[in-house]
């Protein structure tokens, strides 16, 4: 486990962090893009400490990961969560961008992969985050996937997400992370969470329903041995919580006929579903990002309470 050495790019550990991995104690990474880049000032700051505050109320340490003058981070200080809040500067990094990003000194807040990463070779076993990256629509003709879903097949660490962004192509994400090889057991839910909506309609393979069955699955998975890979969680967002699906679904529709009828494509495709999805749904699609979040934050305390308590 990496500690806070010299050596210019080992992660480097908070204090807090670094004492609770030593002394055995639950740790749940969280990711920093949802800070800086997606949520609106100051909001995004506020956030940022109500999501530590529930790792915390759960009984685990909180680990947002982010680089910061190249050097990437495994738990950030007040100062530094401020910073990734506020600065407009901070890039965002994909696990991709980490070794140009330490290389020239770069700051910039971590994705799913970026994060995952991190954490894992920290020594974090559990991660929280929102949803997913997966596989696009009309992949057949723009072989668009996420860096998440290759990252997540080789990292041997356990997410708990709300399943992948509506605006992907579900099943086809699915099947991506069974031909991954990569574990996906449904929170309490015979279905995929839809990540605003409790349900995308698509089935999973194994359900669980306790921190304690997660961490047994856990200890399952590291008993077989085998190639490292993620276990994914995925936990719906409560149905009080989750978007009207009707409205959903007839603002992505018309989100989607914009996208073709702009020519938006490639990168721009995301940002602009997202973005419409918000404006056109009077922000309660943001509400219900959160909603999920929070269940996911408090669900992965939960979990790594378990674990720590099961050592």
């Amino acid at each position: 486990m990496p500690q806070n050495s010299p050596e210019p790019y080992e992660p480097v550990l908070s204090a807090e962090v670094r004492a609770a991995l030593s002394a055995g104690l639950p740790v749940v990474a969280l990711e920093s893009t949802i800070i800086a880049h997606g949520l609106p000032r100051p909001r995004n700051l506020t956030v940022a400490r109500e999501l530590e505050g529930l790792v915390r109320s759960a009984g685990a340490v909180p680990a947002t990961v982010a680089v910061l003058d190249g050097r990437a981070h495994v738990g950030l200080g007040e100062d530094q969560l401020e910073r990734v809040a506020g600065d407009p500067a901070v890039r965002k990094l994909g696990h991709r961008d980490l070794a140009p990003a330490l290389a020239t000194g770069a700051s910039g807040a971590t994705t799913v992969s970026a994060t995952a990463f991190l954490a894992a070779r920290a020594g974090v076993g559990v991660f929280a985050t929102g949803g997913l990256g997966g596989v696009h629509r009309e992949w057949a003709t723009a072989q668009d996937e996420s860096a998440d879903l290759r990252l997540l097949a080789r990292t041997g660490i356990t997410v708990v997400c709300a399943g992948v962004k509506s605006i992907l192509d579900v099943p086809a994400t699915l099947q991506r992370l069974e031909t991954l090889g990569v574990c996906v057991v449904g929170y309490g839910a015979k279905h995929f969470p839809g990540f605003y909506l409790s349900s995308s309609g698509e089935p999973v393979d194994w359900t669980v329903h306790s921190p304690d069955e997660v961490v047994e699955v856990i200890r399952a998975k590291e008993a077989l041995g085998g190639p490292a890979s993620a276990l994914i969680v995925a936990n719906p967002v409560g149905e009080a919580d989750q978007l009207d699906p009707a409205l959903h679904d007839r603002v992505l529709a018309e989100a989607l006929d914009a996208c073709r009828e702009r020519g938006i494509s490639g990168q721009g495709v995301t940002p602009f579903l997202l973005d419409q999805l918000m404006r056109r749904t009077g922000g309660a699609s943001l509400e219900a990002n959160l909603a999920a979040v929070r269940g996911n934050v408090t669900l992965a305390a939960r979990i790594a309470v378990a674990a720590a308590e099961a050592e």
